[in-house]
């Protein structure tokens, strides 16, 4: 694998004061931020299909010059005047302290050594506060020269530019005065590889035990007559509050279907909108309300999202209000049912904002950590609760022989902007989940591991590792489960040394809620039961959708409805990995069946525009790419497409 290389050089000479290149390169940022952040305009009615919803404006959008010009100009500006120091982690030096930005590498780096981290989120070590007082001045003018910008861009209406940068200036000011990353690595990790050396093969690695991997055994389908057990799948229930029936559903700002209602057709259903719409209460309550009781479950899986997309408007009070309510919602129609939860990246606000434990404080994540565990304090053991407060993750066993774990997915994200601090491995929790499942592989237990974001979305070094864990514990992990794309779609992971044999899959199950042009839906997976000997592997699952058309006639009732079984409608012997690597290549050869897979991706209601070559191409690609960035993945899949050009269709779907 290749090395880390060295940083980008020295910041361009600037001739402008420090202070003004502050307020100008931190709003850049700032509006840039904010704009990953805003859910886009309405599809278009051309283009490719994966290109649908894409954002306007963003980081991918963002040329490399202008992106090492924005942070050179940002870094020159932090570093002149008042002797300005720089907060580290404690993995860039080995140990907690100050680090000049262009003094020596530390020993450490992001290498994996002398991080400063173990394996337990409990025992990470704080960062001090950075001093910050030549930035406060700075905050209100960079704020409104962002707000400026936003505007400027066309990224929103006035009045949301204004609260969006209101409510992001101070966390991303304050992340990137904590970051010590140079402007090449900063572009490296937001742009790609082209743009930096930035996040690389070895930029860091996880330590995998010494204990020598068990001989591989393929699965095989339970005896007759073994018990299987049915598991409730929620996932992006995005409820919205000022949801109101008769409102306008297709509005100019990034979400719809608010504010008073309208006279006369043409406004928001009353179980929800096809659009830039996210859902009643009432209809999250249907949902829950209608589910069998002939055929219980056995637990529940809800990998968050709880939150609507007005994101430049949600204050923590409104965070913890929706964590609460639809929390107490699944306790009421659930009953006894234990239920497991995964955070999503929705919960926080700024959305996507999770500060690793090492920052302490009011930008900690602390305020939404301690509401989860109280939250769920009736769902999960005391040791689950103690690292859930400590940084988002826990582990339980759910029956004797499967134990899951939920990961915070949130420490991947390219999005988290907190991660420009360091990415490297934060919480410690890759290392933590090696631990976990060495001790699960000795005593012979299998694990379902639940998260919001899909590996293969998430940071490379992160996505890589996450990869080599899977391969290394293939016989003790038995299923993924994910969720964050709102779609119906899954990735595949493969033996390192060849890359063809499958090892397992990451199921990523539709969203509840609408957004964008999607029916309601949620999953129910059926896995090998409890019984000694078990594999507790997915034997096939089931996709129930609300078809909005037919709900929202006058004088209907809401009717929940199979979409499809996965075995029958795709005709698979079992739902093992090879099954579904077998399948992606029958999509290669089979158009019916693969825009059979493309109807049901959309939850039933796909868009106008059919998905042709180069969507197809980009498509299976993604669905046999389970880590980030690997064009190695791809080769063997016909048609042939530039990989850059799959990264480029990649970019471009919305993801929420």
């Amino acid at each position: 694998m290749a090395a880390r290389g060295q940083g980008s050089g020295p910041a361009p000479a600037l001739s402008l004061p420090p202070a003004l290149w502050l307020s100008v390169s931190l709003s850049l940022w700032l509006s840039l931020s904010v704009s990953l952040a805003l859910p886009a305009g309405l599809p278009p009615a051309g283009g490719e299909a994966l290109l649908e919803a894409a954002p306007r404006w963003g980081w991918r959008n963002v040329s490399c010059p202008a992106c090492r010009l924005l942070f050179g100009a940002l870094d020159l500006a932090l570093q002149v005047g008042a002797s300005r120091v720089r907060t580290g982690r404690a993995g860039r030096s080995g140990a907690s302290g100050v680090r000049d930005r262009n003094g020596p590498r530390g020993q450490g780096g992001r290498g994996g050594g002398g991080r400063g981290q173990r394996g337990c989120p409990g025992e990470l070590v704080a960062a001090q506060p950075v001093p910050a007082p030549q930035l406060e001045p700075n905050v209100v003018r960079v704020g409104r020269v962002a707000a400026r910008l936003c505007q400027d861009l066309r990224l929103a209406r006035p009045e949301i530019c204004r609260q969006a940068v209101q409510l992001f200036q101070r966390d991303v000011v304050s992340a990137w005065a904590r970051s010590v990353l140079r402007p090449g690595e900063a572009c490296g990790l937001l742009l790609g590889r082209h743009c930096g050396r930035w996040d690389i093969f070895g930029a860091w690695n996880i330590s995998l035990p010494a204990t020598p991997k068990p001989p591989v055994r393929p699965p095989v389908p339970p005896p007759p007559g073994a018990p299987t057990a049915r598991l409730l799948f929620l996932t992006d229930l995005h409820w919205d509050r000022h949801y109101m029936p008769g409102s306008e559903a297709a509005c100019p700002d990034p979400l719809c279907c608010r504010g008073a209602a309208r006279p006369g057709p043409g406004g928001a259903g009353f179980w929800g909108e096809y659009g830039k719409c996210d859902l009643p209460l009432h209809t999250i309550e249907a949902l829950l309300a209608q589910l069998p009781r002939t055929a219980p479950f056995a637990a529940a899986y809800w990998t968050g999202d709880i939150p609507a997309h007005d994101v430049w408007q949600q204050s923590r009070q409104d965070q913890l209000l929706a964590l609460r309510t639809v929390t107490g919602l699944l306790r009421r129609h659930l009953g006894a049912l234990p239920v497991y939860p995964a955070v999503g990246n929705h919960e926080a606000t700024p959305v996507n904002a999770f500060p690793p434990p090492y920052v302490r404080g009011n930008q900690s994540s602390a305020w939404l950590y301690d509401a989860m565990a109280q939250a769920w304090q009736d769902w999960l053991p005391p040791p689950a609760l103690e690292t859930l407060r400590a940084a988002g993750f826990y582990t339980v066993q759910v029956w004797p022989g499967l134990r899951l774990v939920s990961l915070n997915m949130n420490f991947c994200s390219q999005a988290n902007f907190w991660l420009l601090i360091n990415s490297t491995d934060p919480a410690g929790q890759l290392q933590w989940l090696v631990g976990i499942l060495a001790a699960a592989e000795q005593a012979g237990e299998k694990v379902h591991i639940i998260g919001h974001i899909p590996p293969a979305h998430c940071l490379r070094s992160w996505s890589w590792n996450y990869y080599r864990i899977v391969s290394r514990f293939e016989g003790t992990i038995a299923a993924q489960f994910f969720g964050h794309t709102h779609v119906d779609e899954f990735e595949m992971f493969y033996d390192e040394e060849t890359l063809t044999r499958p090892v397992s899959v990451a199921f990523v199950a539709p969203s509840v809620t609408t957004y964008i042009n999607l029916n309601p839906g949620y999953r129910v997976y059926e896995v090998d039961g409890a019984y000694p000997g078990s594999s507790h592997a997915v034997l096939d699952h089931e996709t129930f959708i609300l078809n909005l058309t037919e709900a929202n006639a006058p004088g209907a009732e809401p009717r929940w409805r199979r979409l499809y079984r996965a075995r029958e409608a795709y005709g698979l012997p079992s739902a093992f990995p090879a099954d579904w690597d077998l399948l992606i290549r029958r999509f290669q050869d089979d158009e019916r069946l693969f825009q059979r897979f493309w109807f049901l991706f959309h939850k039933g209601h796909p868009p106008r525009e059919p998905c042709l070559a180069a969507c197809k191409a980009a498509l299976l690609c993604a669905l046999r790419t389970g880590r980030s960035a690997d064009p190695a993945l791809c080769q063997p899949l016909r048609p042939a497409l530039p990989f850059r050009r799959i990264q480029a269709l990649w970019r471009q779907r919305r993801l929420c």
